[in-house]
């Protein structure tokens, strides 16, 4: 590192573990299996509330079967795996390279 930079090892190392920190909570805010299962449970609690009481003639359309009922509980089984898997397998801390090029910048 160049001595002309002002900043020493220490407040480099601490800017990029900073930096990491920030990368790693980003990358798992936005990762698809929190937006994916989130979104299949909160349709799935909506669609299984609807399939609760249904009148006779949504029964008639399905031909005898409470398809909401039965859709909104695979979806929140979906939901729950979705985010299941999320908190069992996250993401995993990212490495970030400081090199001398942008060491010296």
């Amino acid at each position: 590192m160049s001595e002309n930079s002002g900043r020493s090892e220490h407040d480099v190392q601490r800017e990029v573990s900073e930096l990491e920190g920030k990368s790693t909570t980003a990358s798992r805010l936005f990762d698809l299996r929190l937006i994916i299962g989130g979104l299949f449970v909160v349709y799935g609690v909506i669609v299984t509330i609807a399939g609760i009481s249904p009148s006779q003639a949504t029964l008639d359309k399905a031909e005898g079967v409470n398809i909401n009922l039965w859709t909104g509980i695979a979806m929140l089984l979906l939901g729950i795996f979705f985010l299941g898997w999320l908190k069992l397998r996250p993401v995993p801390p990212v490495k970030v390279e400081v090199t001398e090029e942008e060491e010296g910048a």
